[in-house]
């Protein structure tokens, strides 16, 4: 066993030593599927501004991120913009009223706080399939973290896969989102100082006198190697090739942060309203830390080329190649905890939808199956759990065969979701008249056919353009049909708007 492999194997055994006892802890807090879904609602801003951006950021951040600017070169900085710019607007337009509305409807999900609002079980269910989506977004984590172990310990692709896939799953399983939470403050310090490491060290390694200097010798010899490489838009890029990507690409940023629903669980479970504005800011600083990463897939082609086979290695293959093997593990370490600390808040969210969503709220609140509200607890907390199974057998098997870039498979998912829910969110959010919940569903179906055709018909060929194109389709049919279809009269029963919590109350 090489130097490197001895440290890897060490570093991994002691972080996932480390994620285990704190799923563990965390179950011991767990009895209920509140719990399991938002951590009871009583999480501070500081911690949950930590997961926040953890759990936006994902493997793609210190992998496939890297690989596309290590492939196509400066245009990849127009990422900075999107992340930067399009997603702390997106939080900062939803996150404070998403959370005031949920003050009273006590909604544990995405789905849930849809349907509430809207009085719609269609509405609830069908965003509840859609989210299904982001089986494709926690495929792609599973990818990041079978492909460290393929390129650097030797494994083959397919046993690394389900060593990466068991080990989320077994903490998830055991301690929902107070796991997901805890486990992400922890592995995205982590990835904030691998961030800064890597950035300044490509200063420090092709140091020219001055930065400007240093920058001015790192894009000559990108120029030599191909001028694609130094264009603001790159003609070889699949998201940045020319101004129209460009605003896909940030609205669809910005679209991600209003409806992720693994982010969305992160605003229903702050314990105080007025505590927004912290969480946001320490998610904001946190992500400048993490995303000055992407300068690492530059550096890497600077120093080794066009001769690395699999761009999504490149920022490994840089840090392999140059810093000493201990510095290597630890960012072995740091971008399997970038996949695990999107991967588990993915899980916690999905799975949500089948215990809280589908069972309590409709099958057990409308009498289809009938039980004892305690009973109902039960099965739904058990079914939480299950579900993670299931949905990790799923995302497993969707990438039996790798993808070419992990982050095309990603962005599959997220696409999907923002095109069929971000319409309804924000008209909840700004409307300024009483919707019908015929409108919000038509938004949901209608954003989300127009996703699938633009995208699987080949009409644009970036996911992240295709899902910003129609997720405005779905709020302009939103913001539209909301003004022709009548309203119903407001329903001043409780039951409407009831929680879990409530609903053993009664």
């Amino acid at each position: 066993m090489t130097e490197l492999e001895i440290y890897i194997w060490a570093g991994v055994s002691l972080f996932m030593a480390v994620m285990l006892a704190l799923g563990f802890i965390s179950s011991r807090g767990m009895k209920s599927v509140s719990d399991f879904a938002i951590g009871g609602g009583q999480l501070g801003p500081y911690l949950l501004g930590l997961s926040f951006a953890a759990t936006y950021l994902s493997a793609a951040a210190f992998l496939g991120y890297p690989g596309w600017s290590y492939e196509w070169g400066y245009s990849n900085l127009w990422l900075f913009l999107a992340i930067l710019g399009g997603g702390p607007i997106g939080a900062l337009m939803a996150a404070k009223k998403v959370r005031k509305i949920n003050s009273f409807q006590k909604s544990l999900s995405l789905s849930d706080w849809l349907g509430d609002f809207y009085k719609s079980d269609i509405l609830r269910v069908g965003t509840g399939i859609i989210l299904l989506f982001n089986i494709f977004y926690i495929a792609a984590q599973f990818v990041a973290g079978a492909r460290i172990f393929e390129y650097l310990l030797g494994m083959s692709y397919s046993s690394a896969l389900i060593l990466n896939a068991a080990i989320v799953i077994i903490y998830v399983f055991a301690g929902g989102t107070l796991a997901d939470v805890y486990t992400d403050a922890v592995q995205v310090v982590l990835m904030a100082i691998a961030g800064i490491f890597v950035f300044v060290s490509g200063i420090v390694l092709f140091w020219e006198g001055s930065i400007t200097n240093t920058f001015a010798a790192i894009t000559a010899k990108l120029n030599a190697q191909d001028p694609h490489l130094t264009h603001v838009f790159n003609p070889e890029s699949a998201y940045f090739n020319s101004i129209t990507a460009v605003i896909g690409a940030i609205l669809i940023q910005w679209a991600f942060a209003v409806s992720a629903p693994h982010l969305f669980n992160k605003v229903l479970g702050l314990k105080k309203e007025k505590d927004v504005g912290k969480m946001i800011l320490v998610y904001v600083v946190t992500m400048i830390c993490c995303v000055v990463v992407f300068f690492g897939g530059i550096y890497s082609r600077v120093a080794l080329g066009d001769r690395i086979p699999m761009s999504d290695m490149a920022l490994m293959e840089y840090i392999v190649q140059v810093f000493p093997a201990i510095l290597a593990a630890f960012m072995v370490v740091v971008i399997l905890a970038a996949a695990l600390s999107t991967t588990d808040g993915l899980f916690v969210s999905i799975s949500t939808i089948f215990a809280n969503d589908i069972f309590l709220k409709v099958l057990v609140k409308r009498g289809i199956i009938k039980t004892s509200r305690e009973k109902a607890e039960r099965v739904a907390l058990q079914i939480s759990r299950l579900s993670v199974i299931g949905v990790g057998i799923l995302a497993f098997l969707i990438v039996l065969k790798p993808p070419q870039y992990m982050g095309d498979i990603m962005w599959i998912g997220i696409s999907g979701v923002a095109a069929g829910t971000v319409g309804p969110v924000l008209y909840a959010i700004y409307g300024k008249k009483k919707a019908s919940p015929r409108a919000a569903e038509l938004s949901m179906v209608i954003g989300l056919l127009s996703y699938l055709l633009l995208y699987f018909s080949g009409w644009e060929t970036s996911t992240m353009a295709a899902g910003a194109w129609a997720t405005l389709i779905g709020i302009g049919v939103m913001f539209f049909s909301a003004q022709i279809l009548k309203a119903p009269e407001s329903n001043k029963n409780v039951d409407d708007k009831i929680s879990v919590n409530e609903y053993k109350a009664k």
